[in-house]
């Protein structure tokens, strides 16, 4: 009997997530894909987004046009683009066994990083009078290795820069957060270090996202072991109840936009010419992103997967909106009074943009069915997405793991924003400083960076268009 029920579920995450659930995929010698198969994942992506009034079209065009270029912009900036991370946690459920396939994983230090970025300061409160200005660092100013990853600061400058990370309560945390003082813990440059593919491989590669999905997303009630395999997800997903279809539809997101930036920046070459490129030709694989979206390859569930994105992005959006007197009362302090000022009016911009949307997701109908029963949901809800966190450190390609646990992060950030109750009612400036509510700058770093990262995957599925049509 037992065997029947496991054979069963398996048939049931095999359909579910088809080539979702493969992180990465092999490195293929051809860039050149079938256009009518690209063509078919976007013919289906049109129209309302489940459980949204909101259209695929309207947010394509709000997010191309108004808030990528501000955003991108935005995450340049010094604030923004350095984030400290452990990425030497053990896996808490099994022994790593993953090898990356090409060098493109693999870590270096970067020598030295900016001394305003190792000064002190709050991140919520008055202006900071720091005159202390980032000195130039000509081996930062490039990424002279691709593939490495930039951790290298002082334990001084560590101590100090533990000093922007505000005490966040424990019971609103929606993810296992990488302790503030933890010594494994470094600062990376995300911008020498970009999402894309590494040829992460292995076992253990397709167990981080199945073990997602298999144990950490919500069941169907009236028989979790049935098999979905020729019905589709939307079929499950209708007897589950909205925070569960919220749920699964934001890992799904989550997943989708990773997807899209792997293929997206693919590596095509370790050559340039006749010789050895020690960064690569990286570039649109329109052969991977058809493998992971096409709906005849993925038995119909590509284009649902890219809705899932859409979804998530709004998800977040409204995080954003709904914190906005808290994000602007913050002064973003890295130790240079001009630029910081530049970055507070150019997040201020961006969140006047944030908030004109008119439809944005509506979580005000959630957790609403009963004190007790709430209660239980959100904090099975809750329970769910910090394995999801803890998973993260079992990814066993570092970049990839920086990158896993920075959108979690920021995922797990926004869903702290919508259902902590801490900005259930707008609050003044005042107020915003009066509340004992507070981000860390980790957390603040990864909610606008992980945004960054749905904004960039809706912008490339517009240049995926676009090459199908060459």
């Amino acid at each position: 009997m037992w065997k029947n029920v496991l054979l069963l579920w398996l048939a049931f995450i095999i359909g579910l997530n088809g080539g979702h659930s493969q992180w990465f995929g092999n490195i293929v010698e051809s860039n050149k894909g079938d256009t009518a198969a690209t063509e078919r994942c976007f013919c289906q992506l049109k129209g309302a987004i489940d459980d949204c009034s909101c259209s695929v079209e309207t947010i394509d065009s709000f997010n191309n046009l108004k808030v990528y270029p501000r955003l991108n912009s935005l995450l340049h900036q010094d604030f923004f683009k350095y984030w400290k991370v452990n990425l030497n946690k053990k896996c808490p459920f099994w022994e790593d066994d993953s090898r990356c396939a090409i060098r493109y994983c693999s870590v270096k230090p970067c020598t030295e990083v900016p001394e305003g970025i190792k000064g002190s300061g709050k991140i919520l409160g008055p202006e900071v009078k720091s005159k202390a200005r980032p000195k130039d660092v000509s081996d930062c100013d490039h990424e002279n290795d691709l593939g490495y990853l930039n951790t290298t600061l002082s334990k001084e400058s560590q101590a100090r820069f533990e000093r922007w990370a505000a005490h966040d309560s424990a019971q609103d945390s929606f993810c296992e957060l990488d302790e503030v003082g933890d010594h494994d813990s470094q600062y990376v440059d995300l911008l020498l270090n970009p999402e894309r593919y590494t040829g992460y491989v292995g076992d253990s590669a397709h167990r981080v996202w199945k073990s997602i999905y298999q144990e950490n997303c919500f069941r169907p009630v009236k028989n979790p072991y049935a098999d979905f395999s020729n019905i589709g997800a939307d079929e499950f997903l209708k007897e589950m109840c909205l925070e569960k279809r919220t749920f699964y539809r934001a890992v799904s997101g989550l997943h989708s936009s990773i997807n899209i930036h792997l293929a997206a920046r693919y590596l095509l070459s370790d050559k340039t010419g006749f010789e050895v490129s020690s960064e690569g030709v990286w570039g649109h694989n329109i052969e991977e992103f058809q493998r992971r979206f096409d709906p005849e390859l993925t038995g119909g569930e590509g284009p649902r997967r890219l809705k899932n994105l859409y979804f998530l992005y709004l998800l977040e959006l409204r995080a954003l909106a709904k914190a906005v007197p808290y994000l602007e009362s913050l002064t973003y302090y890295t130790g240079n009074e001009e630029k910081d000022r530049d970055v507070r009016n150019a997040v201020k911009d961006l969140l006047s943009v944030v908030k004109s949307f008119p439809k944005h997701f509506d979580e005000s109908s959630m957790f609403s069915s009963g004190l007790m029963q709430a209660a239980t949901l959100k904090e099975e809800f809750r329970g769910h997405f910090r394995n999801i966190s803890r998973i993260m450190d079992c990814v066993g390609c570092d970049k990839c793991r920086l990158w896993g646990k920075l959108q979690v992060t920021g995922l797990g950030t926004a869903l702290k924003i919508l259902f902590s109750g801490n900005f259930d009612q707008q609050l003044s400036l005042s107020a915003v400083r009066e509340t004992k509510f507070q981000l860390s700058r980790e957390e603040i770093v990864a909610l606008f960076n992980g945004f960054g990262r749905l904004s960039s995957s809706i912008m490339e599925l517009e240049t995926f268009r676009q090459e199908s049509l060459r």
